[in-house]
């Protein structure tokens, strides 16, 4: 499929990458979104909560956010995305991973951006309610990596429900993306990362002592660090980079078969050039690439309180379905 031409081009202020992504995650607030919570139990004995609102008349159509890096079902891009899709006529399921719902998941393990069995969870539990005969996926940064993921592994093995997805600040090869964070220009974006990551571990070590040492934790000084010491070690991979190898949806966009949007803005400092995946769309009729020039990462800003990428997927779920 030819790449999209993006018609995104907000004013100048927020032509500013770091300044579309910091209003986006830290001063936008949304109200009128109302949530309902409901936890399921996953096959290894832990938990998914998943904050649901509703569209105002009763539908068969449902979205599945999916939330970035240490981000949760309250963060305003998710609730953004909600209030519009509920606007539209879609109820909405945003997924909280495994401990980041507010109370600690049961396992040493917790959630990555490959951890496509607890998406596929997600899945079964919708469609066992017999309600929803449209399911769409939007993922955000890694959610948006786990969603695409999830396609490309299934190929044409999906639900029958499963009728399109939208990605957004897509870090497609996890090791190009952590390559940008590690440089001095993303050093506050990284360190903040960091310290929510540190945070949550300490607070696994208190549940599993044997597992995470008060020295594992003063060896974390990246990102990498992090995943070298955790993340590889408590979900089965040799080290950080065999995690970020094994992980990446890149490789898998060709096995994609339903439409899929992906939006990508060049400004995004957390994306290094293989995140930008033209030749994969080139070849995939089902896959649209869109590439704006500005944006930053899950950025986006917009008059009224909307994001360009929010009032895009509307349009975009318009066409295909």
């Amino acid at each position: 499929m030819p790449i999209v031409t993006s018609k995104y081009k907000p004013s100048i202020l927020f032509q500013s990458g770091d300044l579309a992504t910091i209003y986006a995650g830290v001063l936008r607030k949304i109200d009128g979104i109302v949530q309902q919570r409901e936890r399921i139990s996953l096959p290894d004995g832990d938990f998914l909560d998943l904050d649901w609102s509703f569209a105002s008349k009763k539908t068969n159509k449902v979205v599945i956010l999916l939330h970035g890096l240490e981000g949760n079902a309250q963060r305003p891009y998710i609730t953004g995305s909600a209030k519009v899709m509920n606007d539209n006529g879609f109820d909405v399921c945003a997924v909280n991973y495994r401990g980041c719902s507010g109370e600690a998941n049961r396992l040493f393990r917790s959630y990555h951006s490959g951890a496509t069995e607890d998406l596929e969870a997600v899945i079964d539990h919708l469609i066992s309610k017999q309600i929803y005969r449209s399911i769409i996926l939007k993922g955000f940064s890694l959610g948006g990596n786990l969603a695409l993921r999830y396609l490309g592994e299934k190929g044409r093995d999906l639900p029958n429900e499963l009728k399109a997805a939208i990605a957004v600040s897509v870090p497609c090869d996890l090791y190009s993306s952590l390559k940008e964070l590690l440089k001095p220009r993303n050093f506050l974006y990284a360190k903040r990362f960091k310290k929510h990551l540190i945070e949550k571990l300490v607070q696994k070590q208190t549940l599993f002592p044997k597992e995470i040492t008060n020295e594992d934790i003063s060896k974390i000084k990246t990102l990498k660090d992090f995943d070298d010491i955790y993340t590889s070690r408590a979900h089965g991979f040799k080290d950080a980079l065999d995690y970020y190898k094994k992980c990446s949806c890149l490789p898998l966009l060709e096995n994609i078969n339903i439409p899929t949007l992906m939006i990508n803005a060049q400004n995004d400092s957390f994306l290094g050039p293989e995140c930008y995946p033209t030749p994969e769309a080139q070849k995939n009729t089902a896959l649209f690439l869109e590439i704006p020039k500005f944006g930053g990462h899950v950025g986006f800003y917009a008059p009224d309180n909307l994001t360009y990428t929010e009032k895009r997927s509307t349009i975009f779920l318009e066409d295909v379905l």
